[in-house]
């Protein structure tokens, strides 16, 4: 969720839930009745205006890492599914990948999204297996061989507006270089610590941002 992006009550129920909060004491919160709270619970699709859009967004912006990890995983959790016989929500794989103490990046041609510097990635296509596609497209964006050792979660991205899947990839070899000068500027090792300096940290999610901090554990594939 970003301020791009325009809360809902389902939206704002995770929040709550995510900072296990009653709502009397979110309400306090946010500015607005306990009643209007719980009428969030029971319709979800509502919007609240816009002075409450703004409170929630700072809301979340000030939450613990530890928060934003359970928000992002209820609202993941929350994603709607299609009608039968709708098209496939367009989904990416993204690998993590790790070298000693840094985490490899490629820098987008096209920053319309928003977004410049990011984790190599490639679209999921119907019957293809996320993790294969993370690995395979790692190779084909910088020349390197990873490994995929798990999954760390999925979410709806707060830029991009797509299904987002995260691999926690470990490196096997090759030299990083920029093999699609069609679609990278750049490809580059960054320190692990330092990558909020390359990828804007509220767009980074946030479990991944945990694990280079070292502050989680890797996940089990």
């Amino acid at each position: 969720m970003s301020a791009a992006h325009e809360w809902t009550g389902r939206d704002a129920t995770a929040l709550r839930k995510a900072m296990r909060l009653t709502e009397s004491r979110f309400a306090a919160k946010v500015d607005v009745s306990a009643r209007t709270v719980a009428n969030w619970v029971t319709n979800p699709a509502t919007v609240p205006r816009s002075t409450v859009q703004d409170a929630l967004d700072k809301l979340l912006e000030s939450a613990s890492p530890a928060t934003k990890v359970r928000f992002g995983e209820l609202t993941a959790d929350q994603q709607p599914a299609g009608p039968a016989g709708s098209a496939q929500a367009l989904r990416v794989a993204i690998a993590v990948v790790l070298h000693d103490d840094q985490v490899l990046l490629v820098r987008r041609r096209n920053k319309a999204a928003g977004i410049a510097w990011q984790f190599p990635a490639g679209i999921v296509k119907p019957g293809e297996n996320a993790e294969d596609v993370a690995v395979r497209e790692t190779l084909a964006e910088t020349g390197v061989h990873c490994t995929a050792g798990g999954h760390i979660g999925g979410r709806l991205h707060p830029v991009t507006g797509v299904l987002c899947d995260y691999f926690l990839c470990s490196y096997l070899a090759g030299d990083a270089a920029n093999l699609d000068n069609v679609e990278n500027a750049a490809v580059t090792w960054a320190p692990r610590r330092d990558v909020a300096k390359f990828i804007e940290q509220g767009s980074i999610y946030p479990p991944v941002l945990l694990i280079l901090e070292g502050q989680r554990d890797a996940p089990v594939g």
